[in-house]
């Protein structure tokens, strides 16, 4: 299973490090040298959660990054797993 969140579709990107070396001219060096590039990659801190949704009465087994948890906790679990496409609309009950 890929390294992605199921709400933010997030995944891993792909950026590089920047070797330098020398005494930064500040310092009364030469300034820094740059000897090499490398490339590397950016993980996203994906957890599996089981979430409560009280408007359905379920849980909900999702991947989420860290931050699609606190989006959960500040906009609430059914209108962002519906928004998401994970969870399908309740109907509301007729009255009668």
């Amino acid at each position: 299973m890929s390294r992605t969140c199921q709400v933010t579709k997030r995944g891993t990107r792909v950026g590089g490090n920047i070797a330098r070396r020398g005494l930064p001219k500040k310092a009364g060096g030469v300034g820094l040298r740059t000897t090499g590039h490398t490339k590397r990659t950016f993980k996203v801190n994906v957890q599996k959660k089981r979430i409560w949704v009280p408007e359905m009465g379920d849980f909900v087994t999702v991947r989420l990054s860290t931050k699609a948890l606190r989006t959960i906790d500040k906009n609430g679990a059914y209108p962002t797993l519906l928004k998401a496409g994970l969870i399908k609309a309740i109907k509301p009950k007729k009255k009668g």
